[in-house]
């Protein structure tokens, strides 16, 4: 049985999303599914198995290989930030007359799964199902992914702090408990204002941890997980995937020493804290002339950026290396998935690093 969490708003588990969708609702109309890959498959297989006729079924597809746009009525999801390349998900109406609406969202129940990316469609979608009838959201067992969706969009509507909105929702649902992951991400979303401000230093350090888990569990880093080159002519990059935006006039432009080609833009730099690295700097301390007993009085003699689609040695899958202009060739730095202590004494993990001294840092 759906909790009901606000108007029109429910928590559920597969089970209640089931029923709904065999039985059909006088209540509910929308059906936010976040499951696993797998399990949407199969969610999917046997909802088709049912005795609904095919004309009754009409199934969009945003992401990866498969790009469809939603009715009129649900455009402002097909408009998310990562839709359609880099979000898969489904959009299906059923039932008669087609009323019934169903979005699949493919999420994994793990602290290292990437929430953020997923809250706008998420969010949209609950925001216009509310306004076109109700939904119900559920996951697996309706504890944490659905959880954690609710949270942020009790956080976004009615701008509560984390532990207020999942204090509000534990009023309708004790049991709910999103996992260390998500909530840790759902304190960056309200630390972001509660929005997913991707020109954010908060998201930026996120993105580029979540690419080195990727990348330490195996998985490629292509060139469209690389952020868009900055040094691309303009006329070039408006026609690619993942151009870069109208750049700013007054935000400081990092660019090759001997060739002048531009490498990266401030919006690029993942900041960080003098010091507070890794305990690979602990034996330094010892010595009374050290940098790194003095890290406030020194400014970094390196900056450190999210990887670029420049970059063709971190494209072509080394764990460390150079990092070349990709016009001169000129040694800009270095990169390592691993890390790369800054001369501040912090350790960056993973690190793409570019040497002040070879570059100079001046307006657009």
């Amino acid at each position: 049985m759906p909790y009901l969490v606000r108007e029109k708003l429910f928590i559920g588990d597969i089970s209640d999303a089931a029923a709904i969708l065999q039985n059909g609702s006088d209540e509910i109309t929308h059906i936010l599914s976040v499951l696993t890959s797998a399990s949407i498959s199969f969610f999917s297989e046997w909802r088709s198995s049912l005795t609904i006729p095919a004309k009754e079924i009409k199934k969009v597809y945003v992401g990866g290989d498969h790009v469809g746009a939603p009715d009129d009525d649900l455009g402002d999801i097909s408009r998310s930030p990562l839709s359609p390349a880099n979000l898969l998900y489904s959009l299906e109406y059923a039932g008669k007359d087609l009323k019934l609406v169903r979005m699949a969202v493919p999420l994994r129940d793990t602290e290292n799964e990437n929430l953020l990316d997923y809250l706008d469609v998420c969010l949209n979608f609950i925001d216009r199902s509310r306004k076109d009838g109700s939904v119900l959201v559920h996951c697996f067992a309706g504890v944490s992914r659905s959880a954690a969706i609710i949270t942020a969009y009790l956080m976004r509507s009615e701008h509560l702090s984390q532990e207020d909105a999942l204090h509000s929702l534990r009023q309708s649902c004790e049991f709910v408990c999103p996992n260390d992951g998500f909530l840790e991400q759902l304190k960056m979303f309200e630390e972001m204002g509660f929005k997913v401000d991707r020109s954010s230093s908060i998201y930026r350090r996120f993105r580029l941890r979540v690419l080195g888990k990727n990348y330490n569990s195996g998985a490629r880093i292509d060139s469209s997980k690389l952020g868009a080159d900055p040094g691309m002519p303009v006329s070039v990059a408006s026609e690619v995937e993942g151009a870069p935006r109208a750049r700013n006039n007054h935000s400081p432009t990092y660019r090759c020493k001997k060739c002048r080609r531009v490498v990266a833009l401030k919006e690029h730099v993942v900041d960080h804290v003098p010091g507070e690295g890794d305990a690979s700097s602990e034996w330094q301390k010892w010595r009374s002339d050290s940098l790194f007993n003095k890290c406030n009085e020194y400014e970094c003699s390196s900056i450190f950026i999210e990887p670029l689609q420049w970059m063709k040695a971190v494209e072509e899958g080394a764990s460390e290396g150079k990092l070349n202009c990709a016009h001169c060739d000129a040694r800009l730095g270095n990169f390592n998935w691993f890390g790369i202590q800054c001369s501040c004494g912090s350790w960056i993990s993973p690190a793409f690093q570019i040497h002040k001294c070879r570059v100079d840092a001046s307006p657009i």
